[in-house]
């Protein structure tokens, strides 16, 4: 009996330690860089590894062109008109004189430039009159200018050019004072259309340095000066170097011609052209100077500022110097 109670105590006492020892067991860890040591790498493959080459060959598309179109045409157009009116009564202290001015300018430039052919036409027309009350109306402004030229290039900066130049006048333009400086009781007619006409011809070399700016020496240039009203000379001797009696005057020359056409800053735009004009078988005081210059200030998308000034000596037309200044508000408006 005792050796059975003995027996069943062992078998409780081992079941209690078997599980304690497994526990520990588990929770031993386990150095995997040992078993690296152990570890059999397999063989190299004895298949071959076959690699076909790329191939690559060029596959044409099918491609659209667009609807576009090259345009080497730059077109400008610029139109500007002012008026002004004042009015007073015939008791008015500060005295004064009714008055209403009407003036218009209009300005088209063109250029085709397609290396190495470049073709510029600019057309500027100017026209002004006034009404005083018990004057009449009399001219402000009144000019006829249209220019061509075409040019090939030969270097960067430099063309040959040919030009063809027309300037005059819409109608007639009057003397209101006599020699002495009085006022004149008629007056009388010293310009009309064509009264003069200035017809230019010109052959030579363009400087371009940039878009803006331009220099021409015509060195061979022919100019035509056309008077029809032959009755002209009667109030204005010269005849404008045509002979009495004549209609037209041939003379070669030497042209010197300067322009610049710039955008001084968003609002403010400057065209300028000065023209000299040297004959061949005249004394050098019979070269002849003109100077036109407009300023155009915008103050806003129509209403601008505008001055015009003109500076010219030619003696066939004065022994002194001549000058013109005009400054208006108005409207102006350029396409593009």
């Amino acid at each position: 009996m005792q050796k059975t109670v003995s027996g069943v105590f062992l078998l409780i006492l081992l079941g209690f330690t078997i599980p304690a020892k497994a526990q520990k067991t588990d929770t031993t860890k386990v150095d995997t860089a040992e078993l690296n040591k152990y570890r059999i790498d397999p063989g190299r493959n004895p298949l071959p590894n076959i690699f076909r080459p790329i191939q690559i060959q060029p596959q044409l598309m099918p491609v659209t062109l667009l609807d576009y179109k090259i345009s080497y045409w730059h077109k400008s157009v610029i139109f500007g008109l002012n008026f002004s009116q004042s009015a007073f009564t015939s008791n008015y202290s500060a005295g004064g004189i009714s008055a209403i001015a009407l003036g218009s300018n209009f300005d088209f430039t063109a250029e085709y430039n397609k290396k190495p052919l470049d073709f510029t036409t600019e057309t500027n027309l100017l026209y002004g009159i006034s009404k005083n009350k018990g004057q009449g109306s009399r001219k402000t402004n009144d000019r006829i200018f249209i220019d061509n030229k075409i040019a090939t290039q030969l270097s960067k900066k430099w063309f040959f050019f040919g030009s063809l130049t027309f300037e005059s006048q819409f109608s007639g333009g009057y003397n209101y004072t006599n020699p002495d400086g009085s006022n004149a009781q008629n007056p009388y007619l010293i310009s009309d259309f064509m009264s003069p006409g200035y017809l230019t011809e010109s052959v030579g070399f363009e400087y371009k340095p940039v878009k803006y700016f331009d220099l021409r020496f015509g060195t061979g240039t022919a100019r035509q000066t056309f008077v029809l009203d032959t009755t002209i000379y009667k109030n204005q001797p010269g005849n404008y170097g045509v002979p009495i009696d004549h209609k037209i005057y041939n003379e070669l020359a030497v042209q010197v011609v300067a322009q610049i056409d710039k955008d001084l800053s968003k609002t403010v735009h400057i065209n300028a052209r000065y023209a000299l004009f040297i004959p061949y078988i005249q004394p050098l005081a019979y070269e002849s100077h003109r100077l036109d210059a407009t300023l155009t200030a915008k103050i806003s998308r129509l209403i601008a500022m505008t001055a015009n000034a003109t500076v010219l000596y030619d003696k066939n037309t004065s022994a002194s110097i001549q000058g013109t200044e005009g400054l208006t508000l108005g409207v102006v408006y350029k396409f593009p």
